[in-house]
């Protein structure tokens, strides 16, 4: 595999009879029948498979860490990591030892009874606030539990949390196989992308993505905004949203305070002049929001008598049974007009 300056998989000799911190992304989705929960979808566990093959293989002593939802405490037990112990000794066949601590005298215990090619799963990282607040003496604590780490976490990249951003510094570190495939192909895909590149950005809060809107919106085509981020344009264009979820107060960053309303709407006037040619010939806005939502009392309203289209492509009427609703996805002609906009691309 071709290596970059500052991205490596472990060999064998980097591994092989030391303890190694695996963070991996086990943020999965659970279900609970008869009082017992289990993992609804694994497909993000699938993704650290080959390095704890390897990893086992080498004799290394594995301990997994990783976070699961959003716990308020502790004592919100039904985001244990547990049920995903259970699924790696099931499905993966994998002797996956489990402990209900991240740090302390338990977790400490477990790591050193483990022995060579054994596997250890410690509880959710998010039971301790310090986990998210990169706490330094926090970071010092999950260290001092190996002597290597490695990320296999692709999707938790981009958090600077303790076990994510602080914790590689202070032990000799390397990519996990899954997350060093997916940077390669994204560098590539970045570098050399096939025109048309269009990108589609989603997901519910801004500041997540505003260094990814800001490098894409340069690089694409065409950027296709949807889910909550796309309520910030709407503000921006002065379209109502009504009780729809938005990032609209300012965070405190290195840069300063940053307004994502404002952000939205200085992207819209920096490449309103950039157009993308519809079959060739139809000009179309580089950043592209939708033109009709799906509405409903509820984000999560499943009763489809409940929603109702709303066309944002002209001016809405304040009528009184809109106030109350909120934006729970994108309508039909935005879906027909990505899709469109998506069949003629060459990247996405």
């Amino acid at each position: 595999m071709k290596h970059y300056p500052k991205l490596h998989v472990p060999t064998i000799s980097d591994v092989a009879h030391k303890t190694v911190i695996v963070r991996v992304d086990y943020n999965v989705p659970l279900q609970t029948e008869r009082s017992v929960t289990t993992v609804k979808d694994d497909k993000r566990i699938a993704q650290s498979i080959e390095t704890i093959h390897f990893l086992l293989q080498a004799k290394a002593k594995v301990v997994l860490i990783s976070h699961l939802g959003r716990p308020k405490s502790a004592d919100d037990s039904h985001l244990s990591l547990k049920p995903v112990a259970a699924l790696l000794q099931k499905k993966y066949h994998l002797d996956c030892k489990f402990v209900a601590e991240t740090v302390g005298d338990q977790a400490r215990s477990a790591v050193a009874a483990l022995g060579e090619g054994e596997l250890l799963l410690l509880e959710n990282l998010r039971f301790h606030p310090e986990e998210k607040a990169g706490d330094p003496a926090f970071t010092k604590q999950l260290a001092a539990l190996g002597d290597v780490y490695i990320n296999e976490a692709f999707s938790s990249l981009h958090r600077k949390h303790a076990s994510t951003y602080y914790l590689p510094q202070l032990l000799p570190h390397f990519a996990g196989f899954d997350l060093y495939r997916e940077v390669d192909t994204l560098t590539k895909l970045l570098t050399k992308p096939k025109r048309p590149f269009i990108c589609l950005i989603g997901g519910a809060k801004i500041a997540d993505k505003v260094d990814a809107i800001k490098e894409l919106a340069n690089l694409a085509d065409a950027v296709l905004i949807g889910g909550g981020i796309a309520n910030n344009f709407f503000k921006a264009e002065g379209l109502e949203i009504y009780r729809s979820f938005t990032q609209e107060s300012t965070q405190a960053s290195n840069d300063g305070e940053m307004d994502y309303t404002e952000l939205a709407k200085s992207l819209i006037a920096e490449h309103k002049h950039e157009r993308l040619l519809k079959d060739g010939y139809i000009p179309l806005p580089k950043i592209i929001y939708p033109v009709d939502v799906v509405a409903a009392p509820h984000i999560d309203e499943t009763d489809k008598d409940k929603s109702k289209v709303l066309d944002l492509s002209h001016d809405m009427l304040d009528q009184e049974e809109h106030k109350q609703l909120v934006y729970a996805d994108i309508g039909p002609k935005t879906i027909r007009l990505y899709r469109e906009i998506l069949l003629q691309a060459e990247t996405i």
